[in-house]
């Protein structure tokens, strides 16, 4: 038998002991001096530690008026720069409608219109209105769009309420399917996942006559809109206020939002802080209008609308609303996460208690116990003491699990116990094919050492062909799969490679190590 590689053998002590440091943390509260990546336990899944589970739907198609309902500044913003007046510009659902104030204007319009928003279909209507439909492809790129964006937020916000490991992924074409393992407050989820947060900065008509628009005068580009509910004298009250209709900022330039005492009246509000475009925006806004209102609208509320008292060129903003602390904070989550692109509304809601998830774990690890008993009787009665050097690699086998579970922060979940169980099958099986090449080989006249070399080298080719095709489709598995699906995937991925170093490397080395202590050797326990 050919001398074994020292380095092997302080490979698989090196192996061991980090094995063990990162497992530590799954069964006591490690020392304050241990490292930081070995700290922390595995993460379990809904199934196994409770929480909540929904399922959202987003309205895209609201996603694909919003696209509309912008473009018409845009509209607007072209034709004023090339001096083309217009007399009516409107949008109503996925169609925006342009009439010029004069026939002639309406050749150039057409070119400019065609060229600047090529996502539209272009008709001049008899009557000389142009309407401007955007297309189906346009159309499914904005609900795409809209559906991406809006996991990228329900991440950002689930992140903020400090839960680890949730399972957001799209489901259809217009659902998400979150689940936030550990977190029992269904209607504070709700609450937070389910505010659109759509924040819009509008200047106040001071010049309009706000009883004559609540009359049904509206002026041209200016729109009603109201306060929060209220109580005055005894009775409901929404204040109303006159606002023009463009949006000067939007919540879309919120880079920052925190909680904070507003210092006049000692009351919890909202800070906002916007990026560079947006405090240029605001700068600018700011300067030029110093003296008038500017309304602060949140989800369709005006929730205040300070005077303009001086020039703000710091990039920062304060709502203010007799706010709760529990409210301030959920604004200040949303705010910072962004504005869902569209409404959302929980159609399927989920609790489960730890109690049941406590019952998963206690019958997973029942079946782990059961599982791996069985095996380390079977190869021990079967394999005699090379059965016992393979009950000891399966031990090996089942920490290594753990450890790179717990160090790449896996969550370990209820088709994850079913993966564990599976390789403790598929770790001992690289063993019988080594075993049985052995007794094969001795057979064959071959002396037991020789036979051991033999034994190994003619099926390690064997075991890689099959470990790897099995690798390759817990590969697939992950990539394409959903969250069950995943965890069966992670914890099978995890313990092929694992079976692999223990029955080809570290059974070789018990059996290299005991072969070298007992000299001459004439028969095999196998």
């Amino acid at each position: 038998m050919h001398a074994y590689p020292r380095w092997k053998f302080w490979f698989i002590l090196a192996a061991l002991l980090v094995s063990l440091m990162a497992a530590l943390p799954n069964v006591m509260q490690p020392p304050s001096w241990w490292p930081s990546s070995m700290s922390k336990p595995m993460n379990l899944g809904l199934d196994l530690k409770g929480g909540i589970h929904l399922v959202l739907d987003v309205a895209v198609d609201k996603a694909v008026e919003g696209h509309v309902e912008r473009d018409v500044s845009e509209v607007r913003r072209v034709l004023r720069s090339h001096k083309l007046r217009y007399k009516k510009l409107d949008a109503v659902g996925i169609t925006l409608t342009v009439a010029m104030k004069q026939a002639s204007d309406n050749d150039a319009a057409r070119a400019l219109l065609k060229d600047e928003f090529p996502s539209y279909d272009l008709t001049l209507t008899e009557q000389g209105v142009f309407t401007l439909v955007r297309k189906a492809a346009t159309i499914k790129e904005d609900k795409g769009y809209a559906i991406d964006q809006a996991i990228e937020v329900v991440r950002n916000r689930i992140d903020a309420l400090g839960t680890t490991e949730p399972v957001i992924i799209k489901q259809g074409e217009h659902r998400i399917l979150v689940q936030i393992p550990g977190y029992e407050d269904t209607a504070a989820a709700k609450a937070i996942l389910g505010r659109t947060a759509v924040l819009e900065f509008k200047l106040v008509d001071e010049k309009g006559d706000l009883e004559e628009a609540l009359a049904g005068k509206v002026p041209m580009g200016d729109q009603i809109m109201y306060g929060k509910k209220e109580t005055r004298d005894g009775k409901p009250f929404r204040q109303p206020y006159l606002l023009k209709k463009r949006v000067e900022l939007s919540g879309m330039e919120v880079a920052d939002a925190r909680v904070s005492i507003d210092s006049r009246y000692g009351e919890y509000a909202v800070t906002l802080k916007f990026t560079s475009k947006g405090s240029r925006t605001f700068d600018r806004l700011t300067k030029e209008h110093v003296g008038d209102r500017f309304a602060i609208v949140l989800e369709g509320d005006v929730s205040s609308a300070p005077v303009i008292r001086e020039r703000i060129s710091g990039g920062t903003a304060q709502i203010t609303g007799s706010f709760s602390p529990e409210e301030a904070r959920e604004l200040a989550i949303v705010l910072k996460a962004g504005a869902m692109p569209a409404p959302i509304k929980v159609v399927e809601e989920r609790s489960i208690g730890p109690t049941l998830g406590q019952d998963s774990i206690d019958q997973g690890f029942q079946s782990i116990i059961i599982g791996s008993i069985l095996v380390l009787i079977f190869m021990a009665f079967y394999y005699r003491m090379f059965g016992m050097v393979a009950n000891v690699a399966l031990v090996f086998n089942m920490l290594l699990i753990v450890a790179a579970m717990s160090m790449i922060g896996a969550t370990l979940t209820l088709p994850g116990i079913a993966g564990i169980v599976l390789t403790i099958g598929m770790a001992v099986d690289a063993n019988v094919l080594i075993f049985e090449r052995i007794r094969e080989e001795m057979q064959m006249g071959k002396t037991p050492l020789a036979a051991i070399d033999s034994g190994y080298a003619k099926a390690f080719s064997t075991i890689m062909d099959a470990n790897i095709t099995t690798l390759i489709a817990a590969v697939v598995l992950f990539q394409f799969g959903t969250g069950p699906v995943k965890g069966f995937a992670v914890t099978l991925s995890v313990g092929i490679i694992a079976s692999m170093f223990t029955a080809i490397m570290v059974t070789r080395a018990i059996i290299a190590l005991s072969v070298e202590r007992r000299g001459r050797v004439e028969s095999l326990s196998i």
